[in-house]
């Protein structure tokens, strides 16, 4: 039997002795800060939440999940397309990967695949940066393949434009008017170009389902987009349309916490205008 587990093991419990005595001979307070005690409660309910929801979530039991209209109308504008004989564009936002809108919009794209991988519709996904291009490239191959339409993959769906916010703008205008797709779904990051897309859309007669978390741009999907997804409904749109456990569980997790943190809002608000609330509010004055 090998002695290097064992030998690795007491060199990590002897190093971390030798951290713990050192930062307590450096801080006179000890090594955990008790001002930050509330801040480690409101992590674990948090953790426990998010774990206790996964857990019901793969048991099968049922978790409620608020409607969202857009999200609703996503398989009957793609089977509108299809009755059609027109494509569906589908604009995964402007952004670069590394955003959480981005991802956010790439991840719903999976789902959106499927759908018209299952009706045999074509799809359109313009991109205008590279690593955007790449993930959704591979997730649309991924989503053919796994409702056993891989043949009607074609690597075209996913096309690079360009590099320039209202150069991919453009183009994008321009494949609106030559080819009149029956759906257009924007989700993710947009700027500048958003009033742009959504009224040639609206202009070329498409089905316009419409999300971002730029409140500046939410007017403009609002009054041009038959559906908008405001703020957190679009981070909520992948558990909303995959139903995966762990997407629930941490979907329910946060809706928890909210919730507690309304509750407290509330209390506060009351105890205060009692006069009451001093020692209230130092609870949370180093969360």
């Amino acid at each position: 039997m090998s002695l290097k587990p064992v030998k690795a093991t007491i060199l990590a419990l002897a190093a971390a002795l030798i951290f713990c005595e050192t930062a307590l001979a450096q801080s006179p307070e000890g090594i955990f800060r008790t001002d930050r005690v509330n801040a480690l409660v409101l992590v674990v309910m948090f953790s426990v939440a998010v774990l206790l929801y996964t857990r019901w979530a793969r048991q099968g039991k049922p978790l409620f999940l608020r409607k969202i209209a857009g999200l609703q109308a996503v398989e009957e504008a793609v089977g509108r397309a299809t009755e059609m004989g027109r494509p569906v564009l589908y604009v995964p936002g402007i952004d670069e990967l590394d955003q959480i809108e981005t991802i956010a919009g790439v991840s719903i794209l999976g789902r959106v695949a499927k759908i018209t991988a299952q009706y045999e519709t074509p799809l359109m996904v313009p991109v205008r940066y590279p690593l955007v291009y790449a993930a959704c490239q591979e997730i649309v191959e991924q989503s053919y393949t796994e409702v056993g339409k891989r043949d009607w993959f074609d690597k075209d769906m996913v096309r690079y434009v360009a590099g320039e916010q209202f150069a991919f703008t453009a183009n994008v205008n321009g494949y609106m008017m030559r080819e009149h797709p029956a759906t257009n779904i924007y989700m993710g990051a947009f700027f500048a170009e958003s009033l742009l897309l959504a009224e040639t859309g609206n202009a070329a007669g498409s089905i316009q389902i419409a999300g971002t978390a730029k409140p500046e741009q939410l007017p403009f999907f609002i009054a041009a987009c038959d559906y908008t997804l405001m703020g957190e409904e679009l981070y909520a749109a992948s558990a909303y349309l995959s139903h995966e456990p762990v997407m629930l569980g941490g979907l329910k997790g946060q809706d928890f916490i909210k919730i507690l943190i309304v509750i407290a809002v509330i209390l506060g608000v009351i105890l205060v205008t009692l006069n009451l609330g001093d020692t209230y509010l130092e609870v949370f004055e180093s969360v």
